[in-house]
């Protein structure tokens, strides 16, 4: 099996540690890794790299993600989705309150840049181990808020019920924002509590769900994405000559003023900026970076060989 990027529209239901359990099988390799996980009640989209296409992987798990999410207002549960068990319910005056216009206020308050504490069953490390790990253990945890962005929080609808306002909203954030925290803090924002119904995962960056085939069925050999299309829509692209891939290859530095840039990202992309080389065949060579008047090789990505 080639190395490349794979799409998987998740069902509902199984982890993603599942889903690459079984594209292993499919591609006949255990070098499948992930580029962010979904929680089991969640749907949508996974982005998974097959062998030396991994090395992608970390260049594509900080991109910016969209979601359909139902969030229910009424009551709070212990892991602030539906899995959890539910706390203390809202009053009727609470919920009578949260009006379509008291929740776009609320919602407003929370988009931008904001301070987001992750929810207490999430896979934020605390001293080595997950937070979920630690809470399943009986452990009391306390997790410190961190900078995220929501640049859009839209509601969709709302459906009324007993006891309860189902708000289906759509989120666009940074990496790192908890769709689950976003509802729990919408809930105490109106005073009805918050929790998670539905989570859909419908684009990682230039990546959408609408690509992504589902499981049952899945034809990898159809499916695969080069390594070079992938990077094109993540990264700054340099064009290299077959020369400057060799040297590439053999970990040299090559003269930037003879590369253009193009594809993701800005064209002048900055000393920092990673940015991928693509040679003449369309492979991926390397991700590399500019230092000076030149461009480095952080990470390489070897020519596939016969059986791979």
């Amino acid at each position: 099996m080639n190395s490349g990027i794979l799409l998987v529209d998740k069902p509902q239901g199984i982890t993603s540690h599942d889903v690459v359990s079984r594209m292993r099988r499919l591609a006949g390799t255990r070098k499948i890794g992930h580029a962010g996980t979904l929680d089991p009640m969640a749907t949508g989209l996974l982005v998974l790299g097959v062998n030396h296409a991994t090395r992608l992987l970390h260049y594509l798990v900080g991109l910016d993600k969209e979601y359909l999410a139902t969030i229910r207002l009424g009551w709070d549960t212990t892991t602030d989705d539906a899995e959890g068990e539910a706390l203390a319910a809202a009053s009727a005056e609470h919920l009578t309150g949260a009006t379509r216009e008291a929740i776009l206020a609320a919602m407003l308050r929370q988009t931008g840049v904001i301070e987001q504490v992750p929810s207490a069953v999430s896979a934020v490390k605390v001293a080595g181990r997950r937070a979920y790990q630690r809470v399943r253990d009986g452990e009391s945890v306390e997790l410190a808020a961190r900078t995220v962005t929501v640049s859009a929080f839209e509601l969709l609808a709302l459906r009324p019920g007993d006891g309860f306002v189902d708000a289906d909203v759509r989120v666009e954030c940074s990496s790192g924002t908890y769709v689950r925290a976003l509802a729990r803090d919408l809930g105490a924002d109106l005073g009805t509590g918050g929790h998670l119904t539905a989570l859909r995962r419908t684009r990682i960056g230039a990546f959408h769900v609408d690509e992504a085939p589902a499981l049952e069925g899945y034809d990898v050999a159809r499916s695969i994405m080069s390594p070079a299309d992938a990077a094109r829509r993540a990264l700054p692209v340099a064009s290299v000559t077959a020369e400057q891939a060799v040297d590439l290859g053999h970990g040299k530095r090559i003269d930037a003023a003879a590369v253009g840039l193009g594809g993701a990202g800005r064209p002048e992309a900055g000393a920092d900026a990673a940015i991928a080389a693509v040679a003449p065949d369309d492979r991926l060579v390397a991700i590399v970076e500019r230092r000076g008047a030149t461009f480095k090789v952080v990470t390489g990505f070897p020519p596939e060989e016969a059986g791979e």
